[in-house]
């Protein structure tokens, strides 16, 4: 099979969908990668990296484009969209419950869109493809909250860790979940005050085990959340509905109970966000004030650190990734992980959840 990896268009998304070493795995199982020229560059590989690895370079985005299965990192953004077309196999992250445009052209256009976000396995929520991902943005959550803190950077001046004499900062976490998870340990790294908060009894009886005292586990509801939100140095948005809109859990005049230069960040962003005052924002500008808090929405953040995002997200991709070159479309029918990550096919919304979104769009 043909298959393509085009250069990432997103603000600052370094990240490639596909390494050297995954492009040397499918060559080596007999078919064509053509990746556009400096698609890896980003994230530290050389054009020379894919040549040796046996893959074509091409020089502009529609010889990538152009193939059976055309492997991404992030979703079409409009400018790409004339590349798609009827017969193609898209595999990428989606996120289609938080736009109506690309979740309509995907249908216009007859591809069959496989999202990474909703390949899950058997068990309660696991999402093998988002949980990588997850892990570095919850890490990173608490990394740019610290960051955006600072009063140069607009923030209450607030060191996470505190000092002898002083307290540490406060850290609220909205859902228990991986980035939840994530933004926690390294939180309690750092010294923080650590608050989670989730719906889920089972999965705060096991962040207990993980964490013991060091982090206080509350069970979510809004009279909880209304309690604890205003206290926050650090807000971080957690909460994930798999391929559905987030929920609103925090509201305008609840922000406006926070303290001048709080932060948050809302890892929830590219679902929709789960603060009603957040909206997108991207690398090149990631924050602004909003009732005097300090808004971080950045949708693709593991875009930062791609050197470590593409490796992780290649680790769990690739046998995926395998299935559709050598199989196809049929590869679904084989692997019902892989059959529920579709969102899009033959001019048809899918994935039950994002029907849920957009019920008109469902014929």
């Amino acid at each position: 099979m043909e298959i393509g990896v085009p250069k990432e268009t997103k603000d600052q998304e370094f990240r490639v969908g596909l390494s050297p070493s995954s492009v040397r795995v499918l060559q080596e199982n007999g078919h064509q990668v053509f990746v556009e020229t400096q698609a890896g560059a980003g994230s530290g590989f050389t054009d020379d990296d894919y040549q040796k690895a046996g893959a074509e370079i091409v020089s502009i985005p529609e010889a990538a484009w152009n193939r059976e299965l055309v492997i991404k990192v992030k979703e079409p953004l409009e400018k790409e969209y004339l590349f798609l077309q009827k017969e193609q196999i898209l595999f990428t992250y989606l996120h289609l419950a938080a736009s109506r445009k690309l979740t309509e052209h995907l249908i216009d256009c007859g591809v069959t869109a496989i999202a990474y976000e909703t390949v899950e396995q058997p068990g309660a929520n696991k999402l093998p493809l988002l949980t990588p991902m997850s892990i570095i943005a919850g890490r990173l959550a608490v990394q740019f909250g610290a960051r955006f803190l600072e009063r140069q950077q607009g923030g209450r001046g607030v060191l996470l860790g505190g000092v002898p004499g002083v307290k540490p900062g406060k850290i609220v976490i909205l859902g228990g979940g991986v980035v939840g998870t994530e933004a926690a340990k390294i939180a309690v790294g750092m010294g923080a005050v650590v608050q989670i908060l989730d719906v889920n009894v089972e999965r705060l009886g096991y962040l207990e085990t993980l964490f013991g005292s060091r982090v206080e586990l509350i069970y979510s509801n809004s009279a909880h959340i209304e309690e604890v939100v205003p206290q926050a140095d650090l807000l971080i948005g957690a909460v994930l509905v798999p391929g559905g809109r987030a929920p609103i859990l925090v509201s305008r005049e609840l922000v406006k109970q926070m303290r001048p230069g709080s932060v948050i960040v809302d890892v929830a962003v590219d679902q929709g966000g789960c603060i009603e005052t957040l909206h997108p924002t991207s690398h090149t500008n990631p924050v602004y004030l909003e009732e005097g808090v300090v808004h971080y929405g950045v949708p693709n953040m593991p875009g930062a650190v791609p050197w470590t995002a593409t490796q992780a997200l290649n680790n769990s991709t690739l046998p995926y990734v395998i299935q559709l070159a050598n199989q196809g479309i049929e590869a679904l029918a084989k692997n019902p992980a892989l059959a529920k990550g579709l969102n899009v096919n033959n001019h048809q919304l899918v994935h039950p959840a994002v029907q849920q979104v957009f019920p008109d769009l469902v014929s």
